[in-house]
């Protein structure tokens, strides 16, 4: 291109800092960073995890008539990657390339639930625990216990954790080598989204969706 190291290093900064390239700091390169997928809604829609798990989120969001959420961890973040809403008056405010923090969403302990310990404990340093609503977990050690349960019961809960009024439920998608590699939420207000109906019947529910997508993406595991 012509540039010079300076100038290359100026362009790699700026891009660096809008996430649109990210530094591996073990080789000292650069990747594309998420944001450049937000650049092309296109080329989003055309992502496997989102192309795969989209038919089903929308059937589950028909029978539950809830907003459905599909959501991926980037830099310690979530990310929403995919919205079906749902018929309802009241509707959730996400929208599709938002940020949420991973620890008081039900799809970010999901996929925290997956880390190993390094990564888990990397993570868990960097987490400031803000609290969003009165419910927010805010003590470390609370979290942590918080989590374990997550592995053992196989889902999530936001229980008015993330934006008040708001409850949810959410689920893991499992790759071919049975890595979460997404999460997907059943959102509403506390009124509808009760712990009662979660109990009944959404539980139930995001099992059987976790397992119809992570098939279809080549999970032949026994965690589902």
């Amino acid at each position: 291109m012509g540039l010079s190291k300076s100038t290359t290093h100026r362009l790699l900064a700026t891009l660096s800092n809008f996430n649109y390239v990210i530094k591996d700091e073990e080789t000292d390169k650069y990747k594309l960073g998420l944001q450049i997928l937000f650049l092309s809604r296109n080329l989003l829609n055309n992502s496997n995890i989102v192309s795969t798990a989209k038919p089903y989120l929308q059937k589950l969001s028909k029978e539950v008539n809830e907003t459905i959420h599909l959501c991926i961890e980037d830099q310690g973040e979530i990310v929403y990657i995919d919205k079906i809403e749902s018929n309802q008056s009241i509707q959730m405010y996400s929208r599709i390339g938002s940020r949420a923090p991973m620890h008081s969403t039900g799809v970010g302990k999901v996929i925290l639930s997956d880390k190993n310990q390094q990564d888990f404990e990397k993570l868990l340093s960097k987490m400031k625990f803000v609290r969003r609503t009165p419910t927010t977990i805010t003590s470390k050690e609370e979290f942590v216990k918080e989590i374990e349960k997550v592995k053992v019961q196989g889902y999530a809960l936001d229980n008015v954790e993330n934006e008040e009024v708001i409850r949810c439920i959410a689920s893991p998608i499992f790759d071919h080598k049975g890595k979460i590699i997404a999460s997907f939420s059943i959102s509403g207000p506390s009124n509808r989204v009760t712990m009662e109906y979660i109990e009944s019947t959404l539980i139930d529910k995001v099992k059987t969706y976790t397992k119809e997508i992570s098939r279809n993406l080549g999970y032949t595991g026994s965690r589902i």
